[in-house]
């Protein structure tokens, strides 16, 4: 039986844990080995059933393993992936009340929590985050390492470019486009294009600041 290790042991990291659990309970394909977070308190106070084995970088993985990246922020994420390339696969985790539609492809490293609704001809590239109940209409593109919140509303043809974050409850109109590492805020409703590397936040979203 494979292995599938969890990197990041933190609130997003023990939610899935919790999906995986019900992955695994319907496709019994591999064992969930344990947590990898450079923090050794990250469980500190806070019970969980899967152990915290090490930091990320020093730990050896097997030719069969498999790892997901359970860290929200995009950034992050896309440098861990970086770093551990080649060196473990990746795990695509889809929760099995999931809806996904027809021709649509779901890319490598992926998380699709509870009650996520994805439809027709959309396509979710690697490394991306949908947490519970968010929804992408059809012909939509969510590039990699994108973080949609819970309740994230994103409507048809909608063009995500990579990292882009969504706090809970915002919403993106039909054929808008993020710019690549933008950051919309909780509740935010974006009815046209968005900068790259800038923050939107409202109804409608108006630029609050310019990133780094």
């Amino acid at each position: 039986m494979k292995r599938l290790w969890i990197i990041g042991a933190g609130g997003f990291g023990r939610e899935v844990y919790d999906w995986a659990v019900d992955v695994r309970r319907h496709h019994p394909r591999w064992d969930i080995a344990g947590f990898l977070d450079d923090n050794p308190e990250a469980l500190a106070g806070r019970p969980c059933d899967l152990p915290l084995v090490g930091p990320v970088e020093n730990h050896t993985f097997t030719g069969d393993d498999l790892a997901v990246i359970a860290i929200a922020d995009p950034r992050t994420r896309m440098d861990i992936s970086q770093r551990l390339e080649g060196r473990v696969h990746w795990e695509t985790l889809i929760h099995p009340s999931a809806i996904i539609g027809s021709h649509t492809p779901i890319g490598e490293g992926t998380v699709i929590c509870p009650r996520v609704v994805i439809t027709t001809n959309s396509k979710v590239c690697e490394h991306v985050h949908i947490n519970a109940f968010s929804s992408v209409g059809h012909d939509s593109l969510i590039g990699s390492f994108c973080t949609l919140s819970g309740h994230v509303d994103i409507c048809g043809n909608v063009t995500l470019d990579q990292g882009v974050f969504f706090g809970s409850h915002a919403t993106v109109i039909p054929r808008a486009r993020v710019g690549e590492f933008a950051r919309v805020g909780a509740g935010s409703m974006v009815l046209r294009a968005v900068r790259p590397n800038t923050t939107v936040i409202g109804v409608p979203a108006r630029t609050i600041a310019a990133l780094k």
